[in-house]
C-alpha cells in the first residue's frame, strides 16, 4: 500500500444474532479510505460476488494432473468513482452521495467513507463452505486505482446459509426404516437382527436425532448397538470425483445379552457447529450418514446406513426467550429471515427432485478404496 493511501477497508453491517445471510437479504456496509495527502483516483469500486470452486491434483505415474472447476453465481459492481473511459455494464452502477451528487475523484487528506448496499439474489445457491478441495464463498471486494501506481484492494467474506423452503418439507419429514439380519459362523452360533427406525430425514443443528431399534440377539454372545454420524465431502471436476470422509462422533449403547430381544431408543444430539448439508451445488456436495451397527465379536458387524440432511438452526432474536431447537419443528417458513426462505427456484407447485444417489450418477466412481464403508 502506498504512503499516500494509508488504508483501504471494506466492512458490512451484521445481520441479526447469528450474523448470517440468506437469499434476498440486504447487505449494507462501507468502504473507508484514509489518505495522507491530496491525491487523484482513477476509480474506486466495491464488488459483491458469489462462487463455488474445486481444485486438487493427482499423480498419474510421472505426470501431475490438475482438476479444477468453478461455478459463478453472481457478480455485481458498484462504482463510487468510475474511470472516465469505462462504459459500465448491466452489472455495474455508479453510486452518488447523500445529496445525489457524484463523488469527486480528488481525495483530500483525511478519512473518506463510502456507504453501499447490495442484495443477495433470489436464486438457488449453496451455503458458505470450505473443504479440503473446494469452497463456496460470498464476498465483498473493493479496489482503488491511481494512475501509474499499483492498485490497492481489500476483501471480506460474508457468511451465507441456504434456508429450506416449504417445497421440500415433505422430503425432510419422511421417516426412514431399514432392517437387517445376519447368521453367525465360526466362533459364534445363531443369528442377530435389527429393525431400525428414524422419525424423519432432516434435522436442525442442535436438534436431537431419535433412533429406535428393535434388536434380536439369538446368538451365543452379547452384542452392543453402536451409532456413528459421518460426513462425506465430494468434489467434481473433469469427470472425476474426489471424496473426503470423516467420522464426526460415535456412541455406544448398552450390551444385549444372548438369546434376548430388546427395543433400544437412542437420542443423538446434532452439534450446533456442524455445517449444513449442501445438496444444491453441481461441483461439490456436503452430505451426512447415520450408521447403526451391531458390534459382534469375531464376526463382521451388520450395519444399516441412513442419509440425513442437516439444516441451519432457526434464528432466534436476542429479545426472544431461548427455546429448544427440537421444539421448533419443521416450520420452514419461520427461519428468522425477513425475506422468503429459498432452497431452490422450483415453484412450490412442482415436486422437489433431490439429487440422484451416488449409485445412479454416471460420473461417480465406485468406492472400492473404502471397502464400501462410506457409500
Amino acid at each position: 500500500m502506498s504512503s499516500t493511501i494509508k488504508s483501504l477497508k471494506v466492512t458490512f453491517n451484521e445481520n441479526g444474532v447469528s450474523n448470517t445471510f440468506t437469499s434476498g437479504d440486504s447487505v449494507t456496509g462501507n468502504v473507508t479510505v484514509e489518505v495522507s495527502k491530496d491525491c487523484e483516483v482513477e476509480y474506486l469500486y466495491v464488488k459483491f460476488k458469489g462462487k463455488a470452486e474445486v481444485l486438487w491434483t493427482e499423480r498419474h505415474g510421472k505426470t501431475t494432473v490438475t482438476y479444477h472447476s468453478k461455478d459463478k453465481y453472481f457478480s455485481i459492481r458498484h462504482y463510487f468513482i468510475r474511470d472516465k473511459n469505462s462504459s459500465g455494464g448491466d452489472d455495474q452502477s455508479l453510486l452518488t452521495n447523500h445529496n445525489g451528487e457524484t463523488y469527486s475523484n480528488v481525495l483530500a487528506v483525511g478519512i473518506h467513507v463510502y456507504p453501499f448496499s447490495f442484495q443477495f439474489p433470489l436464486q438457488d445457491m449453496p451455503s458458505s463452505f470450505k473443504g479440503s478441495a473446494g469452497k463456496v464463498v460470498y464476498l465483498l471486494e473493493t479496489k482503488l486505482s491511481r494512475s501509474m501506481r499499483f492498485s490497492t484492494t481489500d476483501t471480506i467474506k460474508i457468511p451465507y446459509v441456504t434456508q429450506a423452503g416449504p417445497n421440500i418439507m415433505h422430503e425432510l419429514m419422511a421417516p426412514q426404516h431399514e432392517c437387517k439380519d445376519k447368521k453367525m459362523s465360526l466362533f459364534n452360533s445363531g443369528t442377530v437382527a435389527m429393525d431400525v427406525n428414524l422419525e424423519k430425514t432432516g434435522f436442525f443443528q442442535g436438534e436431537g436425532l431419535k433412533v429406535v431399534a428393535f434388536i434380536q440377539n439369538n446368538s451365543s454372545r452379547e452384542i452392543k448397538p453402536k451409532y456413528c454420524i459421518y460426513r462425506k465431502h465430494s468434489f467434481f471436476a473433469r469427470g472425476k470425483r474426489r471424496l473426503d470422509t470423516k467420522d464426526l462422533f460415535k456412541e455406544v449403547g448398552e450390551p444385549i445379552a444372548p438369546s434376548t430381544n430388546q427395543t433400544v431408543t437412542r437420542i443423538i444430539t446434532i452439534p450446533h457447529d456442524v455445517e449444513p448439508s449442501i445438496l444444491n451445488c453441481s461441483i461439490l456436495k456436503a452430505e451426512y450418514r447415520l450408521r447403526v451397527y451391531l458390534d459382534v465379536k469375531y464376526a463382521s458387524d451388520p450395519e444399516i446406513k441412513f442419509p440425513i440432511t442437516i439444516l441451519p438452526a432457526p434464528q432466534v432474536s436476542a429479545m426472544e426467550p431461548s427455546l429448544p431447537v427440537a421444539s421448533a419443528g419443521f416450520e420452514f417458513g419461520a427461519f428468522g429471515s425477513q425475506n422468503p426462505p429459498m432452497w431452490s427456484t422450483v415453484p412450490p407447485s412442482q415436486p422437489f427432485n433431490p439429487p440422484p444417489p451416488y449409485e445412479a450418477h454416471a460420473i461417480y466412481p465406485t468406492l472400492t478404496d473404502f471397502g464400501g464403508k462410506y457409500q
